[in-house]
Formats: structure tokens, sequence, C-alpha cells
């Protein structure tokens, strides 16, 4: 074998190594040799993911202004003071809507400058686009401290345009993890993997609120959004999606694109970002409050410890009540200690 590249993963206690095989050699046997070596932790071949994103607007409105009150939501929290990592592809970071942002910016893929690339910059405007500034959209977290982690790739062979793998994921959950980020967002989806679970495992570990997109085509939803504590979020007009999963708009968004633009996207990778941009808002809101919390806020029937019938659509002003114990989106008093929202 040669050895191709190396990163210290101080999370696990271990330092990754990534190896290319001789052409001939059998990977899976390989793979159980190394495995059966006692001063090797884990061995595991590379594995390929890639982002959830769909091609076809639908829409020409913010469908989350209405429907989640987000004008309502910004009176009472912006996502101050939350970091938010999202790992993805690059970011146009000079984007108008982005621009004063002050967003840190990795690449993991390679050693060449931070691009601005496609998806990432999708999923980032759509967390965190400034607002109230006269121009394109407003983010559901504006003033969120944002990490893009350039974890993945533009392909035109991928279907969804954008691939990552196993390493480069594994050494942006390793800076997120040392950055003591509140809130992660994975837009991606792929096979179960050990090393990356493992490191999910210490962000939840860290109470970081892990939210992923569902990959419908799967039937557990793809990994990572059926790790155990992860936040999986579906789109509203997907099908076939895992019980336990969230829904969100994910027809017709509005996003910065690359070159300072804005466009229409449809995928649960854009569900999944709106869905981080709010739990960072309810992260900021009530700082102290436990990523489960956070989790039951948004599903009350976790909350009640009720095993879901059906996946169940966000609502985000009951969401903030339960959360903060506080008035919000219009919604009246039903006693002390309880609010009911106004329909």
């Amino acid at each position: 074998m040669h050895l191709l590249d190396d990163w210290p993963m101080p999370a696990l206690g271990l330092d990754c190594f990534v190896m290319e095989a001789d052409s001939g050699v059998a990977r899976a046997r390989l793979v159980s040799q190394l495995a059966a070596d006692p001063r090797i932790e884990l061995a595991q071949p590379m594995q390929v993911f890639h982002a959830l994103a769909e091609g076809d607007p639908l829409s020409a409105a913010q469908p989350i202004v209405t429907d989640w009150h987000l004008r309502e939501l910004h009176a009472l929290g912006t996502g101050r003071n939350v970091n938010v990592a999202v790992i993805d592809t690059g970011v146009d970071v000079g984007h108008p809507d982005l621009q004063g942002r002050r967003i840190v910016t990795r690449n993991f893929v390679d050693s060449g400058p931070f691009p601005a690339e496609s998806h990432g910059t999708q999923v980032v405007g759509i967390i965190g686009a400034r607002s109230d500034d006269g121009v394109g959209i407003a983010g559901v977290a504006p003033q969120a401290r944002l990490l893009a982690l350039r974890a993945c790739w533009p392909s035109s062979t991928a279907a969804s345009g954008a691939v990552c793998s196993s390493f480069t994921l594994a050494k942006a959950l390793q800076f997120a993890l040392d950055a003591h980020v509140q809130v992660l967002n994975l837009s991606l989806t792929g096979p179960r993997d050990p090393l990356l679970g493992r490191l999910l495992d210490a962000a939840l570990g860290q109470r970081i609120s892990v939210v992923a997109a569902v990959d419908t085509h799967s039937a557990d939803g793809g990994f990572p959004s059926s790790h155990h504590d992860v936040i999986a979020v579906a789109g509203e007009q997907a099908r076939d999606h895992p019980s336990t999963s969230l829904l969100a708009p994910d027809r017709g968004i509005p996003a910065t694109t690359v070159g300072g633009g804005w466009s229409f996207v449809s995928g649960s990778s854009y569900a999944a970002a709106q869905v981080t941009g709010l739990v960072a808002l309810l992260r900021g809101m009530a700082p102290a409050t436990a990523p489960a919390q956070l989790r039951a806020a948004l599903a009350p029937e976790v909350e009640l410890g009720l095993a879901p019938r059906r996946p169940e659509r966000i609502d985000a002003c009951a969401a903030v009540v339960r959360v903060t114990q506080r008035c919000a989106c219009d919604c009246i008093a039903g006693s002390t200690t309880h609010w009911r929202p106004r329909r």
C-alpha cells in the first residue's frame, strides 16, 4: 500500500491514515487483514457521499417567511453568538447577501484556495444570509456565526453535482469539534460509515445539535440522517421518508448562488438548511437548552414520550414557545404556563 494522506483525530484519540492499495489487490480482503491487526483501531474502505439537491424550482417565494412567521421569530432572536458549521462544498463568501458576515472558511479537500461553489453557497445563504439589507433573501439565522467547511467538491458525474469522501468529512467534523460549534449542518448522504459515526457520537457528546438531510431513496433515510439523535429532515413534498424525520419546505426555496445572484432550489438539502437555521435561533434564544430538548421542541410527540406515527411538519412558532415559554407569532395565553399558538 501507499500512504496518500494522514490527519489526527483528537476527538477519538486516533491518527487517521489514507492508504491506496496496489492494483489487483482485493480491497475487502485487505481491509479485513488490517482490521485484525491489534495495532489498528479501525479499518474501513473510503466511501463516497453526495449532496441532496434537485434542480426544479416550483415557487417564487420564501415559504418559511410565511409558514414559520420568520419576521416575528427574528423579533425574538437571530442566532447571535451561536456557532453554526456547514460541512459542504465551497461558498461564495463575497456574495452581496453574505458580505460582512465574517464567515470562517476551511478547505479539507485540497491545498488550494477556498473556492466559490454552488451547493455550499446555497445552503449557507439559506441558513445565514443577511436580513433587512435591501437585497436578496433573509437567512433563517442571519446573525449566527458561520463556519463554511469544504469537505465536498463539484462532480459532473454525480446527479446532485457534489460528492464527498469519508476522509474529507472526517477532517471537517474534527475541525467543527475543535471549534466548539453548537449546530452542525450535513446536507448530504451516503453509506453508514464507522469513522464518521464515531465523530458524530463525539459531536453529540459535546451537546452539538446535528441536522442532516434525509435521502428518500434509502429505506432508513440514509446516513448520517439515520444516526441516533441526529435531527433528520425530509421535504414536505417527499414520499417514503422515515417516520422519525421532521418535515420542512423543500420546493422552490430561494437561495444565494455563485456570482452574486439568487435562484430557486429544491431538495432535502435545503429543507435541512432551513431547520439548521431554526435550531440556531432556538439555541440563541435559550442557550442552556440541551440538544435533546430542542429536538423534542421540534417534535412534540417525542417530548411526550410517544413514538411518532408519521413524519411531523415543523411548527416553528410552537417550537419557540416550548423552548422559551414566551409568546410568539401572535399567540394567545392558554394558562400561566402554557401558550397556544393562534391558528
